[in-house]
């Protein structure tokens, strides 16, 4: 993206679409950190013990913002199934004019420049101003039969015209060199010599401009389709997985012919030329073993490329099964964190942005790791894809569960006397042992 002379509403598109790209991710951490601070900014404040002596028990306390995390998750989901897969269209096709983008023209000195197609300019010497040169050569290679025509100047001035979509070069004191080819002798050269004391050329920048490419050629990719297409795009891949092997079990049947019968023609043909006194046995078993030598060599071979196409097609098809999986988990994992965040919030009693900010950062980046790796293992097919994708969620809300009943009980679980208590009662106990 750097020095292709981008307009700044080109940078504002791209940070808007890929804004929308993590917004279920960035929703479960959200969540998390905003359910901690909320509660414990409560804990802090005594407000959950007022709400507690009230009669108030917090599961009750919890159920509207539950109710409203639940809500949470559905809206996620159709942001992550039906925004997503758009806003990633439009962020990776305008990505990828991006990359194909020309940089901006800028001449080196002493060195060639081959940016604008058909032409080959040499700058000795480019001035402070960016506009005026010294020394200036260009090969027209727009004829397309090689270097027959060069200019070469003293020096000149080049600006911008038509809303920068032509380049001019004004040449002064300078010459035009052209070789004549057509009708022209063996071992002959002809040449046009033109001099001026002033030239324009005109070269069209269009090549440079950000060519915007169809957006349906992006389409197919796994990241811009919704539920239904990946469905759809699953049955049809696994379906061709299965043909595939079906079709190799049929190909590879003519190299497995075991009715090979002994032709003695065949053999006089084969060992006729050479001057050995074979056993006619001893010449069937030489033929016999080098007829399935080759066969078994060319099963090899056929069956390891088979393989690697029945390979390929099936991570693939794990690739958009994951991703199916994946606009399910990512929103439920909202409801999981709101499990994590309140009940913990609750127990540590702290509020504001120091130590919240810290236990999500650490929860929710042991969530993203445990997530990605769980990912790789069932695209490898080391466990199956529903485990794979469902491990996150699955292995946090027992924890956020239990964050809960310790909150329930008033639990001191994470405070630093809790843990003091607990190591002198099992000092006491083995000293009892003993």
């Amino acid at each position: 993206m750097v020095g292709k002379g981008l307009t700044a509403d080109v940078y504002l598109e791209l940070l808007f679409y890929f804004s929308i790209n993590v917004t279920p991710i960035s929703l479960t951490l959200a969540v998390l950190l905003s359910s901690l601070i909320s509660f414990g900014n409560l804990g802090e404040h005594f407000e959950l013990t007022a709400i507690k002596s009230a009669g108030i028990s917090l599961v009750r306390t919890l159920r509207p913002i539950f109710v409203f995390s639940a809500l949470l998750c559905f809206v996620a989901f159709f942001i992550n199934n039906n925004i997503v897969p758009k806003a990633n269209l439009k962020a990776f096709s305008l990505m990828y004019d991006v990359r194909q983008k020309k940089p901006t023209f800028e001449f080196k000195e002493g060195a060639f420049y081959n940016g604008i197609p058909g032409y080959s300019i040499k700058v000795n010497k480019k001035f402070l101003d960016g506009n005026s040169l010294k020394g200036v050569m260009i090969y027209d290679h727009t004829a397309g039969r090689g270097n027959i025509q060069v200019t070469l100047a003293d020096s000149g001035n080049m600006y911008m015209i038509d809303n920068e979509r032509y380049l001019v070069m004004e040449l002064f004191n300078g010459e035009t060199f052209n070789e004549l080819v057509e009708n022209q002798k063996p071992n002959a050269q002809q040449f046009v010599r033109n001099a001026f004391e002033k030239s324009k050329v005109i070269f069209s920048m269009e090549s440079f401009n950000l060519q915007r490419t169809q957006e349906e050629l992006f389409a197919s990719h796994k990241i811009m389709r919704n539920v239904t297409e990946l469905k759809h795009d699953v049955d049809s891949l696994r379906a061709q997985k299965d043909t595939l092997i079906k079709s190799t079990f049929v190909s590879v049947k003519p190299f497995y012919n075991f009715a090979f019968r002994y032709d003695s023609s065949y053999i006089g043909r084969e060992y006729k030329s050479k001057k050995f006194d074979y056993n006619t046995d001893t010449l069937l078993r030489a033929t016999v073993l080098r007829y399935a030598t080759n066969s078994a060599r060319s099963v090899k071979s056929y069956l390891g490329s088979q393989q690697d196409r029945v390979d390929y097609i099936r991570r693939e098809a794990n690739s958009y099964d994951i991703e199916w999986y994946k606009k399910f988990t990512m929103s439920f994992a909202c409801l999981v964190m709101f499990f994590i965040g309140a009940p913990l919030g609750s127990i540590i009693k702290k509020g504001g942005l120091g130590v919240p900010v810290i236990i999500s950062i650490v929860f929710f980046i042991l969530y993203y790791i445990l997530s990605i790796v769980m990912e790789k293992w069932a695209k490898e097919g080391i466990v199956s894809i529903p485990v794979g994708m469902w491990a996150g969620n699955l292995i946090y809300l027992p924890i956020g569960l239990f964050f809960l009943m310790q909150a329930r009980n008033d639990s001191r679980i994470l405070e630093t006397d809790y843990f003091a208590v607990l190591w002198d009662k099992v000092v006491r106990l083995f000293r009892k042992k003993k």
